[in-house]
């Protein structure tokens, strides 16, 4: 069976995060593996290594790949789905990714656009086509300009979805008219990029979500898009309104994932350390942090101490 053909891309898709060692120094293999395991008992449709949630800039090459390459062996043998960051400012780079990633069996891969270049629009479309061209393996574009100064426009997704490699499009602009619009102009598949949005997405036709929520709540963040998918909105308001205070905080109050990463830690399932040039939380965000998750019914562990600020 194709690659095409085994891709389902209705429902939760976790944006991993990626486990470090305390020290920051290397990928805890085996908190990674533990991680993927409860989201498969979470009921999620795939995850999503390897992302702007998993730190992907700061990974070596040599990391990347082993990230991949754990994530698509654990997930294996839990019939998960894997959609794995290879995106790249340079169309070269984002190329050899692509190829790495289907040559380790990924079942898609999330190509974000290319970020500080600032392209055109003609630019955008070229990238992606290369990209696209370049192995059998379905892309999924990943609009975030707030992360990379351009957005992918409607009228460009609409000239993208032509190639048959090009398979769906995760909308983090923040825009519901943009996904509208979208949803006009052609039949590609959206994925919401921000689980505020989920909900609002869902009523303008997305059919999933990459989620950060569902790092520590997988089951919840399924429901929400299971209920959207059937029409039921009164449940999915429900489910929103349960999510949204943590859903809002842990992407507000610092840049993802560092309250994610934290939150994780007071739960027990990270060691909550992030890589330069992000920064462990403040005391007053993981103050607020431990209040949101007391609030969402969770109990928590002490936290690892602030460390002292670095003296020059």
């Amino acid at each position: 069976m194709s690659t095409h053909a085994q891709l389902h891309l209705p429902g939760c898709w976790t944006a991993m995060i990626t486990p470090f060692s305390s020290d920051a120094q290397r990928v805890d293999v085996e908190c990674f593996k533990q991680q993927i395991r409860a989201q498969a008992q979470g009921g999620v449709t795939g995850i999503v290594p390897c992302g702007t949630t998993g730190e992907a800039p700061t990974l070596s090459a040599q990391e990347h790949e082993l990230v991949v390459a754990t994530a698509v062996e654990t997930a294996k043998t839990f019939n998960l789905q894997v959609m794995a960051g290879a995106g790249s400012n340079s169309t070269a780079s984002a190329m050899k990714l692509h190829k790495m990633v289907a040559s380790l069996g990924a079942h898609a891969a999330l190509h974000v656009a290319p970020y500080y270049n600032k392209p055109n629009q003609e630019g955008i479309y070229q990238h992606f086509m290369h990209i696209a061209d370049s192995a059998n393996l379905p892309v999924v574009l990943y609009s975030i300009p707030s992360r990379c100064g351009v957005a992918i426009l409607p009228e460009t997704v609409e000239r993208l979805c032509k190639h048959p490699n090009i398979v769906a499009i995760k909308e983090a602009t923040g825009s519901v008219e943009s996904a509208t619009e979208i949803r006009r102009r052609c039949a590609l598949p959206i994925l919401s990029g921000d689980d505020v949005l989920t909900l609002a997405f869902a009523s303008v036709g997305a059919v999933g979500v990459v989620s950060v929520i569902s790092n520590i709540m997988p089951m919840l963040a399924q429901s929400l898009i299971q209920a959207c998918l059937k029409n039921n909105f009164t449940e999915a308001r429900v489910i929103h309104e349960k999510l949204l205070p943590l859903s809002r905080g842990l992407l507000s109050l610092d840049t993802n994932p560092v309250p994610m990463k934290f939150a994780m830690q007071i739960l027990g399932l990270d060691s909550g350390a992030v890589r330069l040039p992000l920064v462990k939380a403040t005391a007053l965000v993981q103050k607020t942090i431990g209040e949101l998750l007391k609030q969402a019914g969770f109990t928590l562990k002490p936290a690892d101490p602030i460390p002292t600020e670095r003296v020059h």
